[in-house]
């Protein structure tokens, strides 16, 4: 069958929207296709700098018939229903209308829009030039005279040329005729800028990546990265040394060649003082290069890698001076920094009253800059204060939380107030993404303990779901502190995250404290925690909390509202658990039946119990052992057994009124109707509560689970030989009783009524 093949040839298209640009091209110009019944048999779309290229294989010469029919308005609708429902249609009165009838909603209009198959090379003439012309580029630009009217083509740099030809693998491929702009569709391509810039003809993809290749240019982007990755280690195992790999860097190299060729350069030894990271981040940032170690140490070596685009005369000697100078001066800019950083600050008289305040000593430089960060007023929201203010709450949060996640409460509060230090020294300012990193390095100039040093750099993490989880117990202790300020600072002024808009990534910081707190074992209530947040946000309110481990409160509207705020903060938190159990492959009817709903709250009183069910640890060790009991087949019939006895008491409860079947079964009922079956789920029942119950209590899921299978035995049993629904209305009321004691079993280990089966 017939294949397409398209080329958009233009000036230099940006590395970073390369990929989605070539996705975007064969996802519009596929399902514009489709939308004509022309189904193909594969597509596949490339980028260099210079071009986006697609091939669709396997289309046929001709679209099939497309027959659909569109629903319009019910018959004695309002005239401009109709008027837009034939205008839409294409029909010139309800003549060309069917009317159909439905029980429920009554007779409407239906439209059967008959279409004849189109030539493809018809359509591929009327899709190409539409998707150039609402390409969705983030960032486009006019061109030539007619630009300055506004009305020529928006494309990301100038377009020059458009290739694109249709045709069988046996027959000569026609050119899709059809114009954008002035520029008229072909079947001519230019390869390398520098080594073959003369047009090439092609004819289908077989010969047009055959003659790039010719004309120095790698279609493929993925294979241009495999050959940049391979040189590299090449060059650099030939010195001695090994690669730094940089999958981001490497992206975005091979985005910046068409033909790549990898070459080596050198720097001083004497900028090996600075810290590696810092090396790497000047080098990768400014030069787009990347940077090699001496596998024997670990430490960076004193070379670097670049990527040409070129194959120069002199084996690239030139290219590879311009490259060393510019590193030159931009190291020498990082060292001018590392020693800044490292000094005194000149006006340290004006940071004393910072420095009291926050408990620092202003004889250590990093000190010094966490002072200065706190006087110059650095806000970290126009709603949440100062940098300065936040730190104070996040060492006072970090130095309670110590004790729970087993951390020295001295170090952690240290730890936390440094945290920020680094944020107005040289080097972050001019690498934003050093921060925490060259805290560290700084921490560690000074003398800093090795657990403050680390917490310093990990109280970011985890920054993703992929990012390592810190271990520390400081570091969890800042990082923990920093996450829930946040998430209690945003919560407070109601910037919550909306649908698809999170501009604060409070969604990532509650994923953060939720696997700091899995990762690490933590046993700790999120009310506790969120509230102990909270509470530096409301210190006017703190009087007003109520004490410590009393339950049921009459709350003020004002003590109210403060609750139902970490009420809502749980629901998200559990949300996060939600997602995070699922993408981890437990079931979602297994989380829903252990995590709890929102708390019931009215308009006097909120009733809560103090750590009942907001222990993140346990939740997830409950959903755990709630699967493995479901896998056997004790778990499975006795699921079945709730669900029978679920489904009666739902029926009749809505005769007798919720709640109807209330309290234990008569024992005396029992006896009296002498069947076998009835009394041995009344023994169970009153043998295994108690068994299930204590287990839970104890934090024994296995063990509660183990206590629920004694009692499939008996529940079969009585499903089999027991009539629930006795005709008399004692012996039907006690038992529905027997089966909302089985119910309210299950509900000390899980609400079985939401798990699916």
């Amino acid at each position: 069958m017939p294949d397409l093949l398209l080329e958009l040839f233009s000036e230099e298209i940006p590395a970073r929207m390369q990929r989605k640009a070539a996705d975007d091209l064969r996802k519009l110009v596929t399902d514009a296709l489709v939308e004509r019944g022309l189904v193909y048999e594969g597509a596949k779309a490339f980028a260099t700098p210079r071009r986006l290229a697609l091939h669709i294989a396997g289309l046929p010469v001709r679209g099939s018939a497309i027959r659909e029919e569109r629903k319009g308005p019910r018959v004695g609708a309002p005239d401009a229903a109709v008027q837009g429902f034939l205008k839409a249609a294409g029909l010139a009165s309800l003549d060309q209308a069917t009317i159909v009838s439905d029980p429920k909603k009554g007779d409407s209009y239906i439209a059967v829009i008959e279409k004849p198959g189109q030539e493809t090379v018809a359509a591929i003439a009327e899709i190409v030039p539409a998707v150039i012309r609402s390409f969705p580029w983030p960032k486009s630009m006019r061109w030539g005279q007619a630009s300055a009217a506004g009305a020529s083509l928006r494309w990301v740099r100038p377009l020059h040329s458009i290739l694109c030809t249709f045709g069988a693998e046996t027959e000569e491929p026609e050119v899709v005729p059809f114009e954008v702009d002035g520029i008229v569709s072909g079947n001519t391509t230019h390869g390398h800028r520098f080594h073959a810039p003369g047009a090439i003809t092609v004819r289908r993809f077989d010969d047009y990546v055959a003659s790039l290749e010719q004309a120095k240019v790698v279609l493929d982007a993925d294979r241009r990265k495999a050959i940049i990755l391979a040189d590299a280690r090449t060059l650099a195992f030939a010195q001695g040394l090994e690669l730094v790999e940089d999958e981001g860097l490497l992206e975005e190299v091979a985005g910046l060649v068409e033909r790549p060729v990898v070459l080596m350069g050198s720097f001083e030894a004497r900028f090996l003082e600075i810290p590696g990271e810092a090396i790497r981040a000047t080098i990768r940032a400014n030069q787009k290069c990347f940077v090699l170690r001496d596998p024997a140490t670990g430490h960076l070596a004193n070379r670097f890698l670049l990527t040409a685009n070129l194959m120069a005369s002199d084996g690239g000697a030139a290219i590879v001076a311009g490259n060393e100078r510019v590193v030159r001066a931009r190291l020498s800019d990082a060292a001018y920094f590392f020693a800044t950083d490292k000094g005194n600050l000149p006006d340290l008289d004006t940071l004393k009253e910072s420095a009291e305040k926050l408990g620092l000593d202003l004889a250590r430089p990093l000190d010094q800059r966490m002072a200065k960060l706190d006087r110059l007023g650095v806000v970290f929201h126009a709603k949440l204060g100062t940098q300065g203010e936040r730190v104070q709450r996040i060492a006072a949060l970090a130095r309670e939380l110590a004790p729970i996640v087993g951390a020295d409460p001295e170090l952690a509060e240290r730890a936390a107030k440094l945290a920020k230090a680094d944020l107005p020294t040289e080097m972050v300012g001019e690498f934003p993404e050093l921060q925490g990193l060259m805290g560290r390095k700084y921490a560690e100039l000074q003398g800093e303990h090795a657990s403050v040093c680390a917490a310093i750099e990990e109280h970011y993490k985890p920054l993703g779901p992929s990012d390592r989880v810190p271990t520390a117990p400081v570091s969890v202790a800042v990082a923990l502190a920093d996450k829930l300020d946040t998430l209690a600072g945003f919560w407070k002024i109601d910037e919550k995250p909306t649908g698809s808009k999170d501009p604060y990534a409070l969604r990532r910081a509650a994923l953060g404290v939720i696997r700091l707190i899995l990762a690490n074992d933590i046993r700790i209530s999120i009310d506790d925690a969120f509230a102990g947040a909270a509470d530096r946000y409301r210190a006017d309110k703190v009087d007003e909390l109520p004490p410590d481990g009393e339950k049921n409160v009459d709350l003020t509207e004002v003590f109210l509202a403060s609750w139902v705020f970490i009420d809502g903060f749980n629901q998200f938190i559990y949300e996060r658990l939600r997602v995070l159990m699922r993408d981890q492959g437990a079931r979602h009817d297994l989380i829903d039946a252990v995590v709890p709903p929102p708390a019931a709250v009215t308009e006097d009183k909120f009733s809560i119990t103090i750590g009942d069910a907001n222990d993140l640890l346990l939740i997830t060790r409950r959903v755990a052992a709630l699967g493995r009991f479901l896998e056997t087949e004790d778990g499975k019939s006795l699921l079945a057994g709730y669900k029978r006895a679920a489904n009666i008491l739902k029926a009749e409860e809505k005769k007798d009124g919720e709640g109807a079947f209330a309290g234990a079964a008569d024992l005396g009922l029992i006896a009296q109707a002498g069947l076998i079956e009835e009394k041995g789920l009344a023994v169970a029942l009153a043998q295994t509560t108690p068994k299930a119950e204590s287990a839970v209590a104890a934090e024994d899921y296995e063990g509660a689970m183990a206590a629920l299978a004694d009692l499939r035995p008996a529940v079969d049993a009585f499903f089999d030989k027991v009539t629930v629904n006795d005709p008399d209305p004692a012996l039907r009321a006690n038992r529905l009783r027997l089966l909302n004691q089985l119910r309210a079993a299950t509900r000390a280990v899980a609400d079985f009524g939401r798990i699916a089966g």
